[in-house]
């Protein structure tokens, strides 16, 4: 067991750090840092903001999120709520588990088809140059267009994202345009359980404090993200990625 105010505290003293500067690099308001320095948590909104806010202050410092969170837990949330956090967590790492072997599988059989169709194709197409009435019809492959390249990289593809809070509220602590620098689209935003929030971009950063809560939609396909932790992550066409 450790103090969560005073060694949040020392570790920015020893950085040089105050609130301003704080505030600005976590998106977090200074008064909100100083109730988890002074560990007066009833100042904050709710129990799913003061782990969000945790996790991202102690980052920050250099520290260990996940420690601070765990610390948290197991000295103000009641021990049921513990429970069913850790049994949540357990359900959907065995859900992630299940999806990976199902991916899996699906790719060696993939791979399998598509081995059966060269095969297919090889030992049954017909000889690359025939002669049918004295004509002959030698297939030569069209050269692709030069600029085929460079039109692709004029015209990236877009991916068209939607956030929906299932589950509960869901926390957005910052949603930004393409990475944790880039333009603010969205910040410290709580969707009501059914809410959805629309979004087009060629990659999208998310920071959320819940996100077991949030359910993400990408061109019409729902994806899924490792871990039940409050988390940053980038989203674009082709899936979910860990933030760097």
């Amino acid at each position: 067991m450790f103090e969560i105010g005073s060694s949040l505290r020392e570790a920015r003293l020893r950085k040089g750090l105050d609130f301003p500067d704080l505030e600005s690099g976590t998106k977090i308001r200074g008064k909100y840092l100083q109730a988890l320095e002074d560990e007066r948590f009833e100042l904050l909104p709710g129990d799913s903001y003061i782990k969000g806010f945790l996790r991202t202050y102690a980052e920050y410092l250099g520290l260990d999120g996940q420690l601070y969170v765990d610390e948290f837990n197991s000295r103000y949330v009641a021990p049921v709520e513990v429970q069913t956090i850790r049994a949540r967590r357990t359900a959907q790492a065995r859900r992630q588990r299940r999806v990976h072997r199902g991916a899996l599988v699906a790719t060696l059989l993939g791979i399998a088809l598509v081995t059966a169709l060269v095969i297919v194709a090889w030992t049954g197409g017909s000889p690359p140059d025939q002669t049918v009435a004295g004509i002959s019809t030698e297939t030569t492959p069209k050269p692709k267009p030069k600029h085929h390249k460079k039109a692709a990289t004029r015209n990236p593809k877009l991916a068209r994202v939607t956030l929906r809070a299932v589950h509960g509220n869901a926390l957005l602590l910052a949603v930004r345009s393409g990475g944790p620098t880039g333009r603010i689209l969205l910040q410290g935003k709580e969707l009501a359980a059914g809410e959805t929030k629309h979004f087009t971009r060629q990659r999208l950063w998310i920071n959320t404090g819940t996100p077991g809560n949030l359910r993400i939609v990408v061109n019409g396909r729902r994806v899924t993200y490792p871990g039940g932790k409050p988390q940053a992550f980038v989203v674009t066409a082709r899936g979910i990625f860990p933030s760097a």
